[in-house]
């Protein structure tokens, strides 16, 4: 990466990354790096990217989340309290209880592709 600079840095989704790749893969041949990236995010389970971006969007408008917790709840797809609270293990603002299982309970609308 010498050389390289970061222009602009911007927390998404892994539904979203891996979109991105396949996208430029099919005119383009992806780097050692992109193919890496694009194997591990192929490994797990997430949503679709449609339900990705609406998730994301209703937890940073209903719930007040940053853009980078956000990501990190669609990418982990949280299954109980226990993986809520090592989500936000870090942040520097509490999050209620209840707000956690309101949270679990808006994410158990969306169907998660394995």
């Amino acid at each position: 990466m010498i050389g390289k600079e970061i222009i602009e840095s911007e927390p998404i989704t892994g539904a979203k990354v891996k979109s991105i790749l396949e996208e430029y893969a099919e005119d383009n041949e992806l780097n050692y790096e992109q193919n890496l990236t694009l194997n591990h995010i192929s490994r797990f389970k997430r949503y679709k990217l449609e339900d990705a971006e609406e998730i994301f969007q209703k937890l940073q408008d209903d719930f007040g989340l940053r853009d980078k917790v956000a990501a990190h709840i669609v990418d982990l797809v949280p299954q109980d309290l226990a993986d809520m609270r090592l989500i936000f293990a870090k942040e520097a603002a509490s999050i209620e209880k209840e707000e956690m299982e309101s949270i679990l309970e808006m994410l158990e609308d969306y169907d998660i592709q394995e």
